[in-house]
């Protein structure tokens, strides 16, 4: 089973979105909102992120909600 990291922030419309999409398809996943962990929010800022969510898949960036669509497509 592959981990899931999904790096949020508060009212962020994309975020909710999918986060409904992996509970949906039953996908387990760790969701680290970047307001409330500055460590985090530097890693998404020096990983040239500008954009929520943004979404690991085995320490591997796939993007944002666009692109997991397209991942949960392939499962």
């Amino acid at each position: 089973m592959s981990k899931i990291v999904v790096y949020s922030k508060n009212m962020c419309g994309y975020c909710v979105k999918a986060k409904s999409v992996l509970k949906n398809k039953s996908l387990d996943f760790e969701e680290i909102n970047i307001e409330e962990k500055p460590e985090a929010r530097e890693f998404i800022v020096n990983a040239g992120h500008r954009t929520m969510p943004q979404i690991y898949i085995d320490g591997k960036s796939i993007g944002g909600y666009n692109e997991l669509l397209k991942y949960v497509d392939t499962l």
